[in-house]
């Protein structure tokens, strides 16, 4: 399936498709060396160059394979200062391929400003599509698999996660209805599943490790029982998270001052969020923010 933007007319990308690709995203295994596609290995074998996050890491997966093609780091520290000169090589003719040490590339890995640069000086970029963690996690879970929200990592501090959970509500409060997934580092999962739980709610949810390895676990649950639960088990390995969408439609911020401006009238704050959560099956912190919002507001006015 193809599709014409305004940024390309018909006969451009008809030309596009004729051309070898400059540049081609490469997906890789995220843990099973046996999920490396045929037309992944043919391309890694014809490009002349390929970036990868580690190269320690992809040595071993062209191994495994017999690929002989040269590696170059390409990470997030080196991206910015590298890409000019790889775009001057695409230029002069090279073909260069790009992967991550696991998964699709440019998904939370390296890669955007590289092509979005190569875009832009209208070079060809293609893809071989393959393993995917949130994809996999997402179909495993048992949530509902469309539509979904796939944001990345979640910040490492408390209260910088809390933060993007509670953006997140405020878009679920405007209408926004879907199945959230998010990677994670083993050594936080405990602390990102209590903080989820907190802005949230008690969701259903599942945490997928180690995917198509070994010891692969999907382990489905509420959030509180799957805080408990890695509370005190270490998680190990690689991480993903799904979370299912809000059980109802969000009240509008409308009803929720309307609620709260109600409940403020007869009762503490503390008392008036605690009763509006409940009854509008909000976060609690988020209504009693919004409820000291709207006493300062009443005071100062």
């Amino acid at each position: 399936m193809s599709f014409v933007t305004s940024e390309t007319s018909p006969l451009a990308s008809e030309t596009a498709s004729r051309r070898q690709p400059d540049l081609v995203l490469v997906s890789t295994p995220i843990g099973n060396l046996g999920d490396l596609s045929p037309r992944a290995v043919s391309t890694l074998r014809e490009a002349d160059i390929i970036l990868c996050e580690d190269t320690r890491v992809s040595a071993t997966l062209l191994a495994q394979y017999q690929i002989l093609t040269k590696l170059q780091s390409f990470h997030d520290h080196n991206e910015q200062a590298r890409t000019p000169a790889l775009i001057g090589m695409m230029r002069e003719g090279k073909r260069l391929a790009l992967v991550s040490d696991a998964g699709a590339p440019l998904i939370a890995d390296p890669g955007y400003r590289l092509v979005r640069a190569a875009i832009d000086e209208g070079l060809v970029v293609s893809a071989v599509p393959g393993p995917n963690a949130a994809v996999m996690a997402l179909a495993l879970s048992g949530l509902p698999p469309h539509p979904f929200l796939f944001g990345g990592f979640l910040p490492p501090r408390s209260a910088a996660r809390r933060s993007a959970l509670q953006r997140l509500v405020a878009a679920e409060q405007a209408g926004l209805v879907a199945t959230l997934v998010f990677y994670e580092a083993p050594h936080r999962l405990a602390a990102c599943l209590e903080d989820c739980q907190a802005v949230l709610g008690d969701r259903p949810a599942a945490v997928g490790r180690e995917l198509t390895k070994r010891f692969e676990e999907i382990r489905r649950g509420p959030l509180s029982v799957l805080a408990e639960h890695y509370a005190t088990t270490a998680a190990r390995g690689e991480i993903t998270l799904v979370i299912g969408p809000a059980t109802r439609t969000s009240a509008s911020a409308e009803a929720l001052d309307e609620a709260l401006e109600a409940a403020l009238a007869v009762m503490s704050i503390k008392d008036a969020a605690s009763a509006v959560a409940r009854e509008l099956e909000l976060p609690r912190k988020l209504v009693y923010a919004r409820a000291l919002s709207l006493k300062q507001d009443e005071v100062s006015g």
